[in-house]
C-alpha cells in the first residue's frame, strides 16, 4: 500500500539524488511509498529489516552513547545503503531507506534528503486525515510474506 501524498516527493528525491531505489515507511515497517523495487516481497522485506535495524540502533545508541544512533550508512563494494529518519510537522517519525551506487554519494543523498524532509512536511496530511498505521490484515500479510521469504509459503 502506498499513499499518494508521498509518491511525487519520493520520486523527485530518487531522481535528484541519483538513487537506485528508495522506500519511505512508518517505523513499524509499513510502506508509505517506494521507487525502484520490482517485487512487493522485496519491498516488504526491506521495510521489515529497516524497522528492525532502526529499533536496534535506537536502543544500542541509548546504551552506548545515551542517545539513539541516527542516519545509518553502509558502503558496500557496488552499492551503499542509507537509513534515515524523517520527522513530520506533527512529530510523526518515518524511515527512509535509500540505495545508491557510484552515480551518487552519501553527501548528495543527505543534501537532497533535507529537501525531501521539507517537502514531506509541507504535503503530509493532518493526523486526523491519516488512516491507521497498520492495516487490518497487516499481521496476516506479514506472516504470509515471512513464510514465503523463508520458503515455507
Amino acid at each position: 500500500m502506498t499513499v499518494g501524498w508521498a509518491d511525487a516527493p519520493l520520486k523527485r528525491f530518487v531522481d535528484d539524488a541519483r538513487l537506485q531505489l528508495a522506500v519511505l515507511m512508518h517505523t513499524s515497517g509499513q510502506v508509505l511509498s517506494q521507487v525502484g523495487f520490482q517485487r512487493s516481497l522485496d519491498v516488504q522485506t526491506a521495510c521489515a529489516l529497516s524497522a528492525g535495524i532502526n529499533a536496534s540502533a535506537d536502543l544500542l545508541g541509548k546504551m552506548v552513547d545515551g542517545a539513539p544512533f541516527r542516519g545509518l550508512h553502509y558502503a558496500g563494494k557496488a552499492r551503499q545503503v542509507y537509513l534515515a529518519q524523517v520527522t513530520l510537522g506533527d512529530g510523526a517519525i518515518l524511515l527512509l531507506l535509500a540505495v545508491f551506487d557510484e552515480e551518487s554519494s552519501l553527501g548528495i543523498v543527505q543534501l537532497y534528503l533535507d529537501e525531501l524532509r521539507a517537502t514531506l512536511q509541507s504535503v503530509a496530511p493532518e493526523p486526523s486525515d491519516v488512516p491507521p498505521a497498520l492495516a487490518e490484515d497487516f499481521e496476516r500479510e506479514l506472516n504470509r510474506n515471512l513464510a514465503a521469504l523463508f520458503g515455507r509459503g
